[in-house]
């Protein structure tokens, strides 16, 4: 079965950085988008970026915009979250999450397998 695993979370303060990464394995690849969404305490899940894993451009929420960027390595079968001028609003757990077809849209409840989880903590 599909298997997402997420690392790189942590404590930062406000204008740093972090970089996550969600290691997939058993996922048919060439037809798969990988995403980040991510849930902070008391709030739903959202959309942060997404990637297709055949290329094309990534795909971002307008609150990271500028500041955080998602990429992949096929030879490592990895997605990345590089996260950059992080603000306490980011607070949340991160979650990598994966679809094996085409949708136009990114609401949650269309991606199929999802990570644990890794929390994300910014420092005002």
């Amino acid at each position: 079965q599909v298997q997402l695993l997420e690392s790189g979370g942590g404590l930062v303060q406000a204008g740093g950085s972090l970089r996550l990464s969600c290691a997939a394995s058993r996922l048919p690849f060439r037809s798969s988008t990988m995403a980040w969404f991510r849930q902070a305490p008391g709030k739903e899940r959202i959309f942060v970026a997404a990637i297709a894993w055949s290329g094309g451009n990534p795909y971002y929420a307008d609150s990271v915009k500028g500041r955080f960027t998602i990429s992949k390595d096929n030879t490592k079968n990895t997605v990345y979250l590089q996260m950059n001028s992080l603000k306490p609003e980011d607070t949340a757990v991160y979650y990598c999450a994966a679809r094996t077809y085409y949708s136009s849209s990114y609401y949650s409840n269309t991606f199929d397998y999802w990570g644990q989880g890794t929390q994300v903590t910014v420092s005002s």
